[in-house]
């Protein structure tokens, strides 16, 4: 009982049984230490003591409720996307400047240069920060802190599907490691121009239709050849849409027959995507994701994680009563091989 009366009453008891219940990534609880005199002096406002013991057992509270909700909460980025870890302030991909094939070994071996420092990426920083009110800490009123701890946890869960969901979103107008846009008509492949964009609607009205729209990207893929002319064989296993065609794309991979009823040349030939943060209800696309490659990159320099603001002398809290806690991360998204998937704006 004696703690509970040092601590205050209800939600403090709560946040530093969770501390002490479950792991977390991070320092453990410091046991009590003597504190100066000014560190020695508190607040006490009919709710909580509001001291260094106190903010310390709150914010482990709520890095508890931060990294379980991380946890939790994996993305679906790993179905189009690969992760790349970086170790510095951003990475070359000169690697991405050939695609690799084996080819018959006659006379001497045909090294590929790679281009270094032509396609650089730089990390970038990401942050989520939430304030916390010292008069919310007196007065014992905390539970909407809980929340928000656990909502910018799903957040930094979700950071992949953001970045790969932006380089979707932008893939039209995006350059890729050749200087074209990932998604266009005239990528230069010995000297030719080879598209993997589409304009068409994804349709399954008529086996017309369909074959111009999804069968059309289904062979684009399977046509592409590298430098040399040897085909990439590669074979397109994902279908990706906005909800908007969500139905029209159940048609094509799921059903026996198309609109017209006629027979369903399509059926089974790839996995569905529905990706709610596609911001164009017409644009599709159909990748090629069983390779060791992926068409989009993560570059990962630094994951989410946990940072707070509880100094008792920092200016915001003698400014503004204010504590901060929230989360921080480095990374940014890239595109990969273009010959990896065809797109269609969907509005020819």
């Amino acid at each position: 009982m004696k703690a509970k009366r040092i601590f205050g009453l209800g939600l403090l008891a709560s946040v530093y049984l969770i501390a002490l219940t479950f792991s977390f990534s991070g320092p453990a609880v410091s046991a009590p230490v003597a504190l100066d005199a000014d560190a020695a002096l508190s607040l006490a406002f009919g709710g909580l003591i509001v001291n260094r013991a106190a903010i310390n057992t709150i914010f482990t509270g709520l890095k508890t409720i931060f990294n379980n909700a991380l946890k939790a909460s994996p993305g679906n980025w790993q179905a189009t996307a690969m992760e790349v870890i970086s170790n510095g302030k951003g990475e070359d991909y000169a690697w991405l400047s050939r695609f690799p094939m084996m080819r018959k070994w006659i006379g001497e071996k045909s090294v590929k240069s790679l281009e270094a420092g032509k396609y650089t990426a730089i990390n970038e920083d990401w942050e989520t920060t939430i304030a916390v009110r010292r008069n919310d800490i007196e007065d014992d009123s905390l539970g909407i802190y809980n929340a928000q701890a656990r909502m910018a946890g799903d957040s930094a869960s979700e950071l992949h599907d953001i970045i790969v969901d932006s380089l979707k979103n932008g893939a039209f107008t995006g350059l890729g490691i050749d200087g074209q846009y990932f998604y266009d008509t005239d990528h230069s492949v010995a000297g030719a121009s080879v598209s993997n964009k589409l304009t068409t609607a994804l349709s399954a009205a008529t086996p017309a239709a369909a074959a111009a729209s999804y069968g059309a990207a289904r062979i684009a893929i399977m046509k592409f050849k590298d430098e040399e002319g040897m085909p990439l064989r590669l074979i397109p296993d994902t279908l990706e849409v906005p909800p908007a065609l969500e139905a029209v794309a159940k048609k094509l991979l799921e059903a026996d027959k198309l609109d017209d009823n006629s027979p369903n040349p399509y059926k089974g030939t790839a996995t569905l995507i529905v990706n709610p943060a596609l911001t164009s209800d017409t644009v599709w696309f159909l990748h090629v994701t069983r390779k060791a490659v992926k068409p989009f990159i993560v570059q990962m320099r630094k994951r989410p994680e946990f940072v707070s603001q509880t100094s008792m002398e920092n200016d915001d809290v003698f400014m503004k009563a204010e504590y901060k806690f929230g989360a921080e991360a480095r990374a940014t998204g890239i595109y990969g091989f273009w010959q990896l998937s065809v797109g269609s704006t969907g509005a020819g």
